[in-house]
């Protein structure tokens, strides 16, 4: 019609990418709870291939951000030494502090996640993760905390069980030192955090988004496993030195 108007051109919505993301989670989840169901070889073998994976995507990484050879042998290095550790205290860990491991890292993020959409407010680092704010950070560690309390309160109520008057809630209540629990799952909380700042600040080096394309709808296995890193080191370290200090003094 003479005088009308064009019509305005049609924008198609950006597809969103949720479905992606939930039926990769579950394949990875599927994947390893088969792997810690299996234990033994089977486990420990999963830990080294996901660490392997994990330190190839770090180096492909550090070649992006290293200026010369020297810095990127150095860097390499570092890389083994930070992820290989991390993927050796996750397999001589024994089975009940690898799932307190696992559940507090994703207590973490689920508490991080919510948190942040749900409050918002001021950023931690806007410059190597955007997405990051102090509600967040807040909300992983209550989740965190409160993961530690639920888990060490059960591993209590299961050992109560074993004792002539059979399972008992209110002993285990007195064995276990919650607050205790809550500080150190908090603690490791943080740490998690910083694993998962680490990871964005050499992908911000790098200039890329994801560690790689390996995983539909969530990028890398160095950007599932960040966060992982650092509290696997700090858990695994400390559950040796409690085992070393206990055979010390049993030998003094």
């Amino acid at each position: 019609m003479e005088g009308a108007e064009p019509a305005a051109p049609t924008v198609a919505a950006p597809r969103s990418d949720l479905p992606v993301r939930v039926a990769s989670a579950v394949v990875m989840l599927g994947i390893a709870g088969f792997a810690l169901w299996q234990g033994g070889l089977v486990l420990k073998g999963f830990i080294a291939l996901v660490g392997f994976g994990v330190f190839a995507e770090y180096v492909a990484l550090a070649a992006k951000i290293a200026p010369d050879p020297a810095r990127m042998v150095t860097a390499v290095i570092t890389g083994g030494l930070y992820i290989g550790w991390a993927a050796f205290a996750l397999i001589v860990m024994p089975p009940v502090l690898l799932i307190a491991v696992l559940g507090l890292v994703i207590c973490t993020d689920a508490g991080a996640y919510f948190a942040g959409r749900a409050i918002g407010g001021p950023k931690i680092a806007p410059s190597i993760s955007p997405s990051k704010t102090w509600a967040g950070l807040a909300g992983g560690m209550a989740a965190a905390a409160l993961w530690a309390m639920l888990y060490i309160l059960f591993a209590a109520y299961v050992l109560s069980a074993m004792s002539p008057t059979g399972p008992s809630l209110a002993e285990a209540l007195r064995t276990t030192r919650l607050g205790m629990a809550a500080l150190a799952g908090a603690g490791l909380a943080v740490a998690a955090q910083a694993g998962d700042f680490y990871e964005s600040w050499l992908k911000r080096r790098a200039g890329v988004k994801d560690s790689s394309r390996l995983i539909p709808g969530h990028g890398g296995l160095f950007d599932r496993v960040d966060g992982l890193l650092p509290v696997a080191i700090i858990a695994g370290t400390a559950w040796a030195a409690s085992g070393a200090a206990g055979v010390g003094a049993g030998g003094a």
